[in-house]
């Protein structure tokens, strides 16, 4: 490599995404506004235990790792999220309920971390053979279906925004749904702008050691929000740096410019 590869990093093919963990979000930074859709590991849920041995969920949003990304990059990021949240509930009642589609939310780009629930609750996984690319009304009542649905629901608002889909981390026994994992990459592929957050393969797995330190119950602690943050403005950064050409024009996403001498 150059003196200006070894600097910037941006052509080192041997790299590992999350070999550097950034400190400060590195390239996620330049995008300004994002939407983070999931459930409880995107809400920054915790876990409360009383006396009695009485359960308690709190969506504690200022502890979300979306959060945490956003002050460590110094942009605007909304979560689109909620404690047991899943695909079907988010197409059919909960995005529409809470105005999550109107223009005022519209992001340059979005972090879908789905399929926990879904998956747990017996929804048939599907493929993107169950989203129709030109009506997405029609899409199968599967997880693939309803999950292709919001992004096509956002990409009407924005087609510009950039999406990341990110797999669930595997545990001391491997991949918690290997079936989810090839599927966020069969949706890169199937929507542009489109790039997957491997944490199945890439992440520390979720083990006995990870828990005792990053969980209280079945969720994580503060910490474990923070060290997800971490994890994914880390990812990003990776993603940015070895497509730089992708992201060229991200700056004027949400505008009426562009620059026809680059590729969008």
């Amino acid at each position: 490599m150059s003196n200006t590869d070894d600097y910037y990093r941006i052509n080192d093919l041997n790299e590992k995404p999350l070999a550097h963990l950034v400190s400060d979000g590195g390239y996620c930074g330049i995008l300004r506004t994002i939407g983070c859709v999931g459930d409880s590991l995107s809400s920054g849920e915790f876990e409360s235990r009383n006396e009695n041995g009485d359960v308690g969920y709190h969506d504690q949003f200022d502890y979300s790792w979306g959060q945490f990304l956003a002050r460590d990059c110094g942009n605007t990021v909304y979560n689109f999220s909620r404690g047991g949240m899943t695909a079907k509930e988010y197409v059919e009642s909960f995005a529409e309920q809470n105005g999550f589609w109107v223009d005022q939310y519209v992001c340059q780009a979005y972090i879908l971390a789905l399929g926990v629930n879904d998956l747990n609750a017996g929804q048939p996984i599907g493929s993107t053979a169950d989203i129709d690319l030109t009506d997405r009304t029609n899409n199968k009542p599967t997880f693939a279906g309803y999950y292709g649905a919001i992004i096509q629901r956002l990409r009407e608002k924005q087609d510009k925004a950039r999406f990341f889909f990110v797999t669930m981390p595997k545990t001391e026994n491997g991949s918690v749904f290997p079936a989810h994992t090839k599927l966020m990459y069969d949706m890169a592929a199937l929507f542009p702008h489109s790039y997957v957050i491997d944490l199945d393969r890439d992440a520390p797995p979720h083990d006995a050691a990870f828990r005792d330190a990053f969980y209280m119950g079945g969720h994580m602690n503060a910490a474990g929000y923070r060290l997800t943050a971490k994890q994914i403005e880390t990812y990003i950064d990776f993603i940015i740096r070895h497509n730089m050409d992708d992201f060229r024009q991200i700056g004027f996403v949400g505008t009426p410019y562009h620059n026809a001498g680059y590729s969008w």
